[in-house]
C-alpha cells in the first residue's frame, strides 16, 4: 500500500533530471544570454553550437501519439560548424544580396535570400513579425502642384486631392506592448489614387540598421526579445541587440538616431518620416530625377524625455494611440506636409560623395533643401481597428506611374518580402481585396481564385493573348497611364556578393549627426546609451560598443564608459571635422501650440471664474484644457460659472500634460491618503498644506522640463514642491490670461531647455 504511484514517480524522476542540470547554485546574478561569456572580438574558428545553458530543458522527445522514442533531448537543436542553407549547404557569406556587380541589381536567382527571408517572413503567426503595434487614420491628401515637373504621376498634379489611410507604428514590440518605448516609428501611407495604390512605406528615422536586405532577419533577431525568456519586451536595452550593432557597425548610423530623442517621439503629431530609401521620378517625356521623400509635421517635431517615457509606459501604454485618436476626435487634425529632395540621377547615383544606394546615408538639407509638394491631413479614425488598422497591408513595390525604385539593396529585398508575408499574415493572395487595401482604380488583373476570394469574375479566358473575352484586358501604353520601369541601363559586370567600397564608412555619418546636436540632446544621447548598455549582462558587448562610440565622438565615448564604470577606448583612426547639419536637431526653433494639452490645477476654493476664463482662453488658442480638481464632477461656487472636472488628483499625472497651470494652491483632497492613493503617501514639505499629489505632478513637470504657471496663491504650491518661483520656466501672476500667455510662448519651444544647463564638455 506504500508503494509510489504512477504520478509521484513522473515527479520524482523529474526532480532529478532538474538536479543534473540545475547549476549547485544559481549564478550571482542571473539573466545571463548565453552559457559562457563571450569575448570581445568577434569569434572566427569554427567551432560547434553551444550547448543550452545548465538551468534550460528542451520537451522530451515522443511520437505524435506519445510513444518515447528514446532520442537525445538535443536532437532537434542545430547542429555543425558552419552557416548553411535550410538544405544543409554551407555558406560562404550572409551579409551580401547576389547581384549583377556590386553596384547593380539584385538578381532572383539569389536561392539564399529567397529563402532566408521567406523564412524570416513566416516566422509569426498572426501578428506582423515588426510593426505589430500601430495605430491608423484616414485622411486626405493635396499636391500643392510642385513635383508635376519631375513626374508623370497624376496624383501630384496641381491640387489633386487623393484619400490616404496612414498607419504609425513601433517596430520591435509585439500588439499588446506599450507606445512609449525607445524604437524607430514606422510610417506608412496608403495614397488611393486614380492609377492605383501607392505606398510610401516610411520610418520616422531617415537611415536604417543594414545595408542589404539578406541582414534583415538578422538585425530583427538581435532586436527581439531573447528566444528562450521572451523578456525585454519592446526595447533595445538588452545584449543581443548591443552584441549585434557592436560587430555590425553599419547599423551604427541608425542606432545613434534611436538613441538620440528621436527614439521617444511626443506624439505620431510630432514625429518626422521618411521614406528612407532613394526613388526615382520619371517625368512625362521620361526624364528621371532621383528624389528622398520627407513628412513634416506641422506641430514640428518634439520628444520626450527618458523618465517621462517610462512613466507613461505604465501610467498608458496607449498614449501615442490615445494622442492621435483624441487629437482627430476633438478636430486638431494633425498635418504633415510631404516633400523631396531632388536630386541629379547620374550614372553613378551620388551626391556630394554620398552614395544614394546606402540606406545608412542620408543627405542633408542643408546640401539638398527639402521641396514642399504636398499637404497630409488625417481627419477620421478607423471605425474598426481589425478590419481596417490590423489588415492594412502596404507593400513598397505598391507604385504608379512616374514612380519607380533604384538598386538600393535593402529596397530590392523588401520588394519581395513584404508580399510574401501579406499572403501568410492576411490568409492568402487575395489581401488586395480587404476593404482598407483596395485600389480606387479599375482592376481587371486576370488573377483568379485562392482562399478569400471577393470578386465575383465574370468570362471565360483569363490568359493572354485571348480571343475568347475579346481580347480583353489588354495591354496599356505610356498615353494610357501605363507603369512602365525605366530603362536603366546596366553596366557589364559579374555576379558577386558585396557591396560598393562606398558602403564601407560606418562612422561618417553618425559623427555628423552627433557634430548637429544641441548640448541638451547630447546629453540624452549619453543618457540613452548609459541606460542601455547597463541593461546588458555581458561586459565584452559594453566593451565593444565603446570602441563604437570611440569613433563617432570622445566626449560621447568617455561619458557613456564614466557611467558604465568603464575606461573609454581611443579611436582607431583619426575623426573628421564634419559640417553641422542644423536641420537633424529638434531644439532651436518655435512651433505651433496647436493640439498641446495644458493641466488646470483646481483649488476648490480659489477664484472659479478665472479658472473659467483661462480655460476659455485655451480652447479659444486651440489647445486642450483638462481640468484637474480633488474630485469629479463640476465645481461650483456662487454665480460662477460652473466648471467640469476632467481628472482627479487620484488620476492625474504630469505625464498627460505639455503644460500646468496653478488656479491656486489647493489642500490635501479627502482622498490624500498613502493607503488610498500611493501618489499620496509623497513626503510634504514641513508647514505646507499643499495636496501632495500635486507637488508629485509639479516634481514630475519640472523634471521633464514642462512650463509651469500659476496665480491666486500659487507660489504656495511650488514651495511645497521645492520649485523657485523664479526658476526659468515658470511663470506667476496675477492674472491668469497673462499666465496662459507666457507659458503658450514657453510652450512654442515644446520645453524649458534651458532649465538644466548641461556640464560643459571636457572629451573634445
Amino acid at each position: 500500500m506504500n508503494q509510489p504511484g504512477p504520478i509521484k514517480k513522473i515527479v520524482e524522476k523529474a526532480v532529478e533530471a532538474a538536479e543534473e542540470v540545475l547549476p549547485e547554485s544559481p549564478p550571482e546574478v542571473p539573466g545571463a544570454p548565453g552559457p559562457e561569456p563571450p569575448q570581445v572580438a568577434e569569434p572566427t574558428e569554427p567551432r560547434p553550437p553551444l550547448p543550452p545553458k545548465r538551468e534550460q530543458a528542451a520537451p522530451r522527445p515522443v511520437s505524435a501519439t506519445g510513444r518515447a522514442d528514446g532520442a537525445d533531448p538535443g536532437v532537434r537543436a542545430q547542429n555543425g560548424e558552419f552557416l548553411t542553407t535550410a538544405q544543409g549547404a554551407r555558406l560562404p557569406d550572409s551579409d551580401h544580396s547576389l547581384k549583377a556587380g556590386p553596384r547593380g541589381p539584385v538578381l532572383l536567382q539569389d536561392h539564399h535570400l529567397r529563402e532566408k527571408i521567406t523564412h524570416f517572413d513566416h516566422e509569426r503567426i498572426p501578428e506582423r513579425v515588426v510593426h505589430a503595434r500601430g495605430a491608423a487614420a484616414h485622411g486626405v491628401f493635396r499636391s500643392y502642384g510642385s513635383a508635376a515637373g519631375l513626374t508623370r504621376a497624376a496624383f501630384l498634379a496641381q491640387d489633386v486631392e487623393t484619400p490616404v489611410f496612414v498607419r504609425f507604428s513601433t517596430v520591435l514590440g509585439s500588439r499588446g506592448s506599450a507606445d512609449t518605448v525607445r524604437d524607430t516609428r514606422g510610417f506608412a501611407t496608403k495614397f488611393y489614387t486614380g492609377e492605383g495604390v501607392f505606398d510610401l512605406v516610411g520610418n520616422n528615422i531617415p537611415v536604417f540598421f543594414i545595408q542589404d536586405a539578406v541582414k534583415f532577419p538578422d538585425v530583427v533577431h538581435a532586436a527581439k526579445p531573447h528566444p528562450d525568456r521572451e523578456i525585454p519586451q519592446a526595447q533595445s536595452a538588452h545584449d543581443t541587440f548591443w552584441d549585434f550593432v557592436s560587430l555590425h557597425t553599419e547599423a551604427t548610423h541608425h542606432t545613434l538616431w534611436n538613441m538620440s530623442d528621436r527614439g521617444i517621439p511626443r506624439s505620431f503629431r510630432t514625429m518626422e518620416g521618411f521614406g528612407v530609401h532613394t526613388f526615382r521620378l520619371i517625368d512625362a517625356e521620361g526624364r528621371t530625377t532621383l528624389v528622398k521623400w520627407h513628412w513634416k509635421p506641422k506641430l514640428g517635431v518634439h520628444s520626450l524625455v527618458w523618465e517621462e517615457a517610462q512613466l507613461i509606459a505604465g501610467a498608458d501604454p496607449d498614449f501615442h494611440r490615445r494622442d492621435l485618436y483624441d487629437a482627430i476626435e476633438s478636430g486638431a487634425f494633425p498635418q504633415w506636409e510631404l516633400g523631396i529632395q531632388v536630386l541629379p540621377d547620374t550614372p553613378e547615383q551620388t551626391f556630394e560623395g554620398i552614395d544614394l544606394l546606402d540606406p545608412t546615408k542620408i543627405v542633408p538639407e542643408e546640401l539638398a533643401p527639402v521641396e514642399p509638394i504636398g499637404l497630409l491631413t488625417l481627419n477620421a479614425n478607423p471605425t474598426n481597428f481589425f478590419a481596417e488598422v490590423e489588415q492594412v497591408a502596404f507593400h513598397p513595390g505598391h507604385l504608379v506611374p512616374g514612380i519607380d525604385v533604384t538598386d538600393d539593396p535593402l529596397l530590392a529585398g523588401r520588394l519581395f518580402s513584404y508580399l510574401d508575408t501579406q499572403i501568410t499574415r492576411l490568409g492568402g493572395p487575395n489581401f488586395a481585396q480587404i476593404p482598407v487595401n483596395r485600389t480606387h482604380a479599375p482592376v481587371n488583373d486576370m488573377l483568379r481564385d485562392g482562399f478569400h476570394q471577393h470578386a465575383v469574375h465574370s468570362g471565360v479566358a483569363p490568359y493572354k493573348p485571348n480571343s475568347l473575352d475579346g481580347g480583353c484586358p489588354f495591354f496599356a501604353g505610356a498615353g494610357d497611364h501605363a507603369r512602365i520601369e525605366h530603362p536603366l541601363p546596366l553596366p557589364a559586370a559579374a555576379k558577386v556578393r558585396e557591396a560598393p567600397a562606398s558602403f564601407d564608412d560606418h562612422f561618417g555619418q553618425p559623427r555628423l549627426f552627433w557634430a548637429s546636436m544641441s548640448p541638451p540632446e547630447r546629453e540624452h544621447i549619453i543618457a540613452a546609451y548609459t541606460f542601455e548598455l547597463a541593461k546588458c549582462y555581458e561586459p565584452a558587448v559594453r566593451e565593444r560598443t565603446l570602441r563604437v562610440l570611440a569613433e563617432i565622438d570622445p566626449h560621447l565615448c568617455a561619458e557613456v564608459a564614466r557611467g558604465l564604470g568603464l575606461p573609454a577606448p581611443e579611436p582607431a583612426e583619426p575623426l573628421a571635422d564634419p559640417r553641422p547639419s542644423p536641420a537633424l536637431s529638434q531644439i532651436g526653433r518655435t512651433w505651433p501650440t496647436t493640439g498641446r494639452v495644458i493641466g488646470i490645477v483646481a483649488d476648490p476654493d480659489g477664484d472659479l471664474g478665472a479658472l473659467a476664463s483661462v480655460r476659455r482662453a485655451i480652447l479659444a488658442a486651440d489647445m486642450a484644457p483638462l481640468v484637474v480638481a480633488p474630485t469629479g464632477g463640476q465645481l461650483t461656487a456662487g454665480d460662477a460659472e460652473p466648471v467640469t472636472v476632467q481628472r482627479t488628483f487620484a488620476t492625474a499625472r504630469s505625464i498627460e500634460f505639455d503644460a500646468v497651470l496653478l488656479a491656486g494652491a489647493p489642500a490635501p483632497g479627502a482622498d490624500a491618503d498613502g493607503g488610498r492613493d500611493a501618489k499620496a503617501g509623497s513626503p510634504a514639505a514641513p508647514g505646507t498644506a499643499v495636496d501632495p499629489r500635486i507637488t508629485l505632478m509639479l516634481g514630475e513637470a519640472w523634471r521633464h522640463a514642462k512650463a509651469i504657471g500659476g496665480w491666486g496663491g500659487a507660489d504656495r504650491a511650488l514651495r511645497a514642491a521645492g520649485i523657485p518661483a523664479d526658476a526659468p520656466g515658470v511663470v506667476l501672476g496675477e492674472d491668469g490670461e497673462a499666465v496662459l500667455s507666457g507659458i503658450t510662448d514657453l510652450l512654442a519651444a515644446h520645453r524649458v531647455w534651458d532649465r538644466f544647463p548641461p556640464p560643459p564638455e571636457t572629451g573634445r
